[in-house]
């Protein structure tokens, strides 16, 4: 079994959803794994990394209303040292998730013709996020 790690950072916009994709293939690529399953983490508890629909912008827009509606910012939350985003971000990164799993199958990710990977920007602002890419496999 042979392991390769490698991490990058990239710069999110405000509330927004940054296709990291093609960042994970690349790396899978370089891994020269075959077979295996490729980790992928995000080092943040403000922002989330979600399998989604990549070709109908529509269903991310969706997904943005609904969790505005689900944890709204203007709601008397006690944690508020890094602004009034900050807590609903924690709560929306809390519903959903930091890591993915996704299986390698000749040399490739094995996502669905129409899923993407996304990291979900929680925050009112633009940050720099760090991604974690561990594959696992021959």
């Amino acid at each position: 079994m042979t392991h390769y790690q490698q991490k990058f950072t990239i710069k999110t916009t405000a509330k927004s959803f940054t296709r990291i994709t093609s960042n994970i293939k690349d790396i899978v690529e370089e891994s020269g794994i075959d077979t295996g399953l490729c980790t992928v983490f995000l080092r943040h508890t403000s922002a989330s990394l979600v399998i989604q629909e990549n070709a109908d912008p529509d269903v991310l827009t969706d997904l943005s209303n609904f969790f505005a509606k689900l944890v709204p910012e203007d709601d008397s939350y006690i944690h508020d040292t890094e602004g009034p985003d900050d807590m609903p971000a924690h709560i929306r990164t809390a519903l959903t998730k930091t890591s993915e799993q996704i299986p390698i199958g000749n040399g490739r990710l094995m996502l669905g013709t129409w899923q993407g990977i996304y990291i979900w920007e929680h925050r009112q602002y633009r940050h720099n996020r760090e991604v974690v890419v561990h594959i696992s496999g021959d």
